[in-house]
This record gives C-alpha cells, sequence and structure tokens, in this order.
C-alpha cells in the first residue's frame, strides 16, 4: 500500500501520535499518588483568554486530573493518568486548539524568539508611522491634485510593509482564535487595521481627498510598544527555575566494585551507586559520606556562610560544593528525586501562582471582543439603513474599532512600571517583574534572611588591632594559602603586616583548621580544642566564630570573625516598622548567631536553622492567613522562599539563583533600597489607577461620538494617539513624587535617606 494513500496517511498520523505519547510517557514524573506531571512549553499564549482556553482545554481531558499554566514561563503543568495504559494526547489536544506545544525543557526553552519578534515589528511599525505623518502633514497643509495622489500612493507604500509585516503578529493570533471558534483582543485590532487599511487604498484609487494609511500604522505601532514593554516584564521572571536547574550537575564519577572509575550521567545514578567526589565538584545525587573528609559549601541548604565538615556517616544533598577533600559518597536517591530537583519543583509551584496577577486589560479580554464587534457592526448597519452609503458606513464602523483600541489601557501599566524601573534604577535598585511593583506595595510583612542580607555576608577579623603583629603576621601567612572564608578573612587582615622570616609547609585538615611547620616547630590555626590541648570552649563570644594560633600547642592568639552588619540595615527595620510593616529574620544559620542579630535590631519574629523547605513553609504560613510577604534573601537556599513569597529582593551580591529569583536586586550596600522601592511602588500603584480611569473616562466619552459618526478614522487614530500620550504623561509625574527629601512624620529618627511619603 502506497504511503501516500489515505489509509497510508492515517498510518502514518497514528504512529506519529503514539510517538508523541511515548515521549510524554517518558518525560513525565511519577508523583506517587498514581498519578504523573508533564511540563509542555506553549509558546503562543500571551493573554488571560489563552491561560483559560489552555487550562479549560486540558482539564476536559480524559485522565487530566489538572492543568495550571504560567504566563511567565509559557509553561503548563500537566497532572494526569494512564487512561488504557496510554497518557493523554496533550501536545495534539493543545494543536487542534490553535497552541502549538512541545515537551518543557530549560535547554530549548531558553531562547526566547518572540522578544527579537516583537522588537523588529515595532521597528519596521514606527519607521512607516513617523514617515506617513510627515507626508500627512502636506496633506493637511493644502496639498492638492497630483501632489495629494502622490504623497497618498507613498504612504500607500509606506503603510504595506506595517500592515504585511508588524500587523502578522495580530493577525496569526487573531486567525488561531476564530478558527477554533474564540475570540481575543487581537480580532477587533486585525479588523480594525485591515479595513482601515483597505479603504484607504479604496479611496487613493478613486482619488479622494482624505485616506489614512497613518492611522492605521499608528495603532499598530502603539500597540506593539504596549506588548514589546509587557513582554520584556514578564520575560524577567522566566530565568531563575532554569538558573537553579543549571545547577544541577550533568553527571557524576561512580566508582565500580573493581575500584575503577567511570563517568555517568546522572539520570543512570541509582540509590546504592557508589560516588567519587573530587574537590571542587558539586554533588549529584543526595547520599552519606562513606570515605574521606572535607569541607562542604552548604549554603544551598542552610544559606550560611562557614563551610560545615563532611566525615564518614555525613550525610549530604545535591547540590552541595565539595571544597577541600575527596570524599565517596553512597547515593540513597535519584536525581530526580534529589534535594536540588525538589528545590526546583518547588520555585516551578510558587512561580505559577503568580500567574493571577495579570493586567486589567488581560482579564478584560473576554468581554472586551465581542462588546466592540458588536457596538462596530450595530454602527454599520444603523447608518447603513439610515444613509444607504456603504462608504460612510465602513468609515464610521472602523473609527469605532479604531477610537475603542485598548492602547491607552494596554499602557496604562507597562508605561509605568518602565517609568518606575527608571526611578527605580537610578537608586541602584533593578526591577524584573513589572507585577512586582503591584505586590511589593501590597506587602505586610518583610522577612529578611541573616547572611548576606542584614549583614554582608563576608566574614571579617573583628579583633584585628588587639592580636600581636607578629602573631597576626604568621597567622596571615598560614591562612593565604586555603579557600577557607575564615582563614580568607585572617590573610586579609593581616595582609601588610610583619611576615615571619621563614617560609610554611601547610597542610589543611578538613573541618578543623591548617597545620603548618617550619624550622621544626609545628603552628595550628584551627579549631580550639584541635590547636590546643585545652578543651575550654568560647562560649563568651556567641555571635562570633572563633579560631586560634599556636605554637606546639601553645595558644598565641585567638581571632574573632564575625559577619559585618550591612549599613543602613537598623534605619531600614526602624522606617519599615514605622510604617506598618512587621519584620522578621529567617534564617539556616546557627541559632546564638540569628538570635545575636534579631535582639541588636528589635525584631522579635525569629526562625533560625530553618532549610529551604522550611522557609518556604513559613511563608506559605503566613500567606494562608493572609499575610503579604516581602522576602529578601540571597542565598542558594532562598530560592524557593524567593519565589513563593507575594514579592521578593536580593542584594546584587546574591548567588545568580537568589537574583534571578526576586523581583528587586538592589546594587548599593545599603538596605534603604528596600524602603525607597516600597515608596515608589506605592506611588506607581497609584498612577497605575489613575491610568485606569483616564483610559475608561476616554472611552465613555469617544464611543458615542464615533457612533454618532463625528470622528474620521484619522481622528480615531488621533484621539487614540492622544489617549495614549495622555497615559505615558500621567506615567511621568512619576519623578518629583519620589525625590528624596529629610525625615519627617513617622520618619523622624535622623535619617537622612528616608523617603518621602510612603505613607
Amino acid at each position: 500500500m502506497s504511503c501516500c494513500s489515505p489509509a497510508g496517511a492515517r498510518l502514518e498520523i497514528e504512529v506519529s501520535r503514539s510517538v508523541a505519547l511515548e515521549e510524554i510517557i517518558l518525560a513525565s514524573r511519577d508523583l506517587g499518588d498514581g498519578t504523573r506531571q508533564t511540563d509542555l512549553s506553549v509558546p503562543g499564549m500571551h493573554c488571560g483568554a489563552c491561560i483559560a482556553a489552555v487550562e479549560k482545554t486540558l482539564s476536559a481531558l480524559g485522565g487530566v486530573a489538572n492543568a495550571r499554566v504560567n504566563l511567565s514561563t509559557r509553561r503548563v503543568a500537566v497532572r494526569w493518568r494512564t487512561v488504557d495504559g496510554t497518557a493523554p494526547d496533550l501536545i495534539g489536544t493543545l494543536e487542534k486548539i490553535g497552541y502549538p506545544a512541545h515537551l518543557f525543557s530549560f535547554e530549548a526553552d531558553a531562547k526566547d524568539p518572540e522578544l527579537s519578534r516583537l522588537l523588529k515589528a515595532l521597528a519596521v511599525a514606527g519607521f512607516c508611522a513617523m514617515n506617513i505623518m510627515l507626508l500627512s502633514v502636506s496633506v493637511w497643509s493644502g496639498a492638492s491634485g497630483q501632489t495629494r495622489q502622490a504623497f497618498h500612493l507613498v504612504s500607500a507604500a509606506l503603510a504595506l510593509p506595517a500592515i504585511l509585516y508588524s500587523g502578522r503578529i495580530f493577525y496569526f493570533s487573531a486567525w488561531s482564535a476564530l478558527r477554533h471558534f474564540r475570540t481575543n483582543m487581537d480580532v477587533p485590532i486585525s479588523v480594525g487595521v485591515t479595513l482601515a487599511f483597505g479603504l484607504s487604498l479604496y479611496d487613493t484609487v478613486h482619488g479622494a481627498t482624505y485616506a489614512y494609511f497613518d492611522a492605521a500604522t499608528s495603532l499598530l505601532f502603539f500597540l506593539l510598544a504596549g506588548r514589546t514593554l509587557d513582554h520584556m516584564m514578564r520575560e524577567k521572571a522566566r530565568s531563575a527555575v532554569a538558573g537553579l536547574a543549571r545547577l544541577a550537575p550533568v553527571g557524576a564519577t561512580i566508582v565500580e566494585t573493581d575500584g575503577t572509575r567511570r563517568y555517568v550521567p546522572t539520570a543512570m545514578i541509582e540509590p546504592g551507586t557508589t560516588l567519587f567526589i573530587a574537590p571542587g565538584d558539586r554533588i549529584a545525587v543526595d547520599g552519606v559520606v562513606e570515605t574521606g573528609s572535607s569541607d562542604l559549601d552548604c549554603s544551598l541548604v542552610s544559606g550560611e556562610s562557614a563551610p560545615s565538615p563532611a566525615s564518614p556517616g555525613t550525610a549530604v544533598r545535591a547540590g552541595l560544593m565539595n571544597l577541600t577533600g575527596p570524599l565517596t559518597m553512597r547515593a540513597t536517591a535519584r536525581a530526580e528525586d534529589s534535594f536540588l530537583a525538589e528545590m526546583v519543583r518547588m520555585m516551578e509551584a510558587a512561580e505559577g501562582g503568580r500567574a493571577r496577577y495579570r493586567r486589567l486589560a488581560d482579564r478584560a479580554a473576554a468581554l472586551y471582543s465581542p462588546v466592540v464587534h458588536t457596538i462596530a457592526l450595530l454602527s454599520l448597519a444603523a447608518w447603513l439603513f439610515a444613509t444607504g452609503d456603504w462608504h460612510r458606513s465602513i468609515a464610521v464602523a472602523i473609527s469605532v474599532l479604531i477610537i475603542t483600541c485598548p492602547c491607552a489601557l494596554g499602557l496604562a501599566v507597562p508605561i509605568v512600571q518602565v517609568v518606575a524601573a527608571r526611578r527605580l534604577f537610578e537608586r541602584g535598585i533593578m526591577v524584573k517583574d513589572g507585577s512586582a511593583l503591584e505586590r511589593l506595595a501590597e506587602a505586610e510583612i518583610v522577612l529578611f534572611d541573616k547572611t548576606g542580607v542584614l549583614t554582608l555576608g563576608k566574614p571579617v577579623l573583628a579583633n584585628a588591632d588587639e592580636i600581636a603583629p607578629a602573631a597576626l603576621g604568621i597567622a596571615a601567612a598560614i591562612a593565604a594559602g586555603s579557600r577557607h572564608p575564615s582563614a580568607s578573612a585572617i590573610a586579609a587582615a593581616g595582609a601588610g603586616r610583619l611576615a615571619p622570616p621563614f617560609a610554611f609547609e601547610v597542610k589543611e585538615i578538613p573541618g578543623l583548621g591548617l597545620e603548618a611547620r617550619a624550622e621544626g616547630v609545628v603552628y595550628r590555626l584551627g579549631r580550639h580544642d584541635w590547636a590546643t590541648d585545652s578543651s575550654v570552649q568560647h562560649e563568651q563570644y556567641p555571635e562570633t566564630s572563633v579560631a586560634v594560633l599556636t605554637k606546639d600547642r601553645e595558644w598565641l592568639a585567638t581571632f574573632l570573625i564575625e559577619d559585618g552588619v550591612r549599613p543602613g540595615a537598623d534605619q531600614a527595620v526602624r522606617d519599615l516598622k514605622s510604617a506598618g510593616l512587621q519584620v522578621g529574620i529567617v534564617s539556616g544559620d546557627r541559632r546564638q548567631l540569628v538570635q545575636a542579630l534579631a535582639r541588636r535590631f528589635d525584631i522579635d519574629q525569629v526562625e533560625a536553622e530553618s532549610l529551604p523547605a522550611g522557609k518556604l513553609a513559613r511563608i506559605e504560613q503566613l500567606t494562608s492567613c493572609g499575610g503579604k510577604v516581602l522576602m529578601v534573601g540571597d542565598g542558594l537556599n532562598d530560592g524557593p522562599a524567593l519565589a513563593a513569597a507575594h514579592v521578593s529582593m536580593a542584594p546584587s551580591t546574591a548567588v545568580d539563583i537568589g537574583r534571578n529569583a526576586a523581583d528587586f536586586v538592589f546594587l548599593a550596600e545599603g538596605l534603604s533600597a528596600v524602603t525607597q522601592a516600597l515608596d515608589i511602588s506605592r506611588r506607581a500603584g497609584r498612577l497605575v489607577r489613575q491610568n485606569f480611569g483616564l483610559s475608561i473616562a476616554y472611552n465613555a466619552l469617544a464611543v458615542p461620538i464615533a457612533v454618532a459618526g463625528y470622528v474620521t478614522p484619522l481622528l480615531a487614530a488621533l484621539a487614540m494617539s492622544l489617549s495614549s500620550l495622555l497615559v505615558v504623561a500621567n506615567a511621568m509625574r512619576l519623578r518629583p513624587a519620589v525625590q528624596t527629601a529629610p525625615a519627617k512624620g513617622p520618619y523622624a529618627s535622623g535619617s537622612t535617606h528616608a523617603v518621602a511619603g510612603m505613607h
């Protein structure tokens, strides 16, 4: 039978479908309750109507328990059960309703061609619109005859690439919706642009006085500007989960039963496998150390800057970094069940919840299109019935479609976000998600991580001036070759001090310290109980880490190493309390250190030694009680909490995952950025509400005038443009409202950095 026959074609489709279903099964994750989860990428989603269509269609599919859309990442998480031993046809079902999809992967979906496409379309529309406007000035100024006709023809030639190239973004979306018996905001936009261009072309051919090419191209330009700004803001939110997933090693070195070593992909590692972890390697799966001793960078788990010692019997988790010595470990879980994979899933679930923050224009999409179409159609029918003039009737309908275009509504949010982002940037604060401004203005509770936020996360030697220069010089020389943070602090403090006249042979003992030999003498720099024969502990220094220097076990010096408080932290906490916000600390650091810092800042709500899941649980608890949490963190372990919080901030010194998961990143060392961002976001929220009011008032006034026939398509385009400019001008008022001013009222605490108008 020929493959080109109907039966052959059906067979080929069935084979392709079975392959796709098999890929869905292979790419899915067993959730352990009889359901599996498959993550799909759906690039065609761009508004609230798209979310509703995708979720409703997939949820109605046999075997599907739940479908959740994350609009920021264009991702759909589908939970399903097998039906008759096979997976539901997720990809084929979405294809049928006009949303092509593929299996999600961080590598394949890291590149986003949509922004490039929008920018190119915006550039073409802007170039054409500006030049057509210049030609239109001559027509308005009285050009007539052949000159006017020539201007119209040139305008038509300029409008054509804008209509065909820039307008295709709206045409494809509108056609996809219509052919699947749906509608969206792109439908009236496409109809209005097409009719305006078609009528203008007809009038040009027949020598009419006016044409409306400028209306069509200007409409496209303003719409594309709003959509591009919104897309740029959404794109900022996409990188957090992908960055965390890239921390997972692609493979690991396994130790065979005969002692040979072999590098394998992490997917091949099963529980019970023995792994070799070299210094500098990241641990691929959860497990238990069998041989060797080392220091581990545990900031992913606890956020604490100090490395943690590892020895036989120590439980280790995926994502931790081995710093000093080689280890062998026994795997206790597969990569997909590891701690790092669980963190990725927690962040995905937390980010998915942000889809509820959509622009008003998105939420109104289902109502907007039918209302506008109905008004335009009724206007066309009424005018055609009253006058019998089809040209006049079409012109009125076009005017209604154009004048009701949601440009002002579409710009109401993104233009304020862009202006606010600029004001924040001037103060060293970057906003990464436009909706974060709205959420920050609503914050009621502020939770700070300790290390790297309230403190700088850089250990320093606190008592350098109290140590004898000779002892400090010896300690600095010994510490110079170590990567341990405490050793680095000692080496930095002793730089340029009195150096010993002899060279050391230094050996690092993971978890204990450094041992150096010179001229037959043994020096030790590290833990007190290891470096000396004394069992006395340093309980008198609860807020610091302690190291001692000994010579042949005899004490020479004590080094107090502490994490310096971030500048402005005291004032920032006072200002936040004055503004009516609750302030707390949630940290993975040792309880003594966290409580000591809380006492300094007069903070009562304190949680110490908290793992990532614990931080996430705390935020979820506060959220379930109606609280809106601002999380300020910086570590790998803060990623899920930053993503789950109502809004989040991180310093620029944070690790990549912390910066990517946060909505705001501040560049300055001081914490005044938190209060400044809060003030600007509140002012921006007021301007957004004003813009919505202006947009609604404009439509309430303009629609009746257009229906009455007092507006031509050109005037409609101008009115639409003026409404957009009015919204932009209102947004620009954010500049004088956020200038710093002397503290007053609740801020009369002496700070010169308080931001006026917090309330």
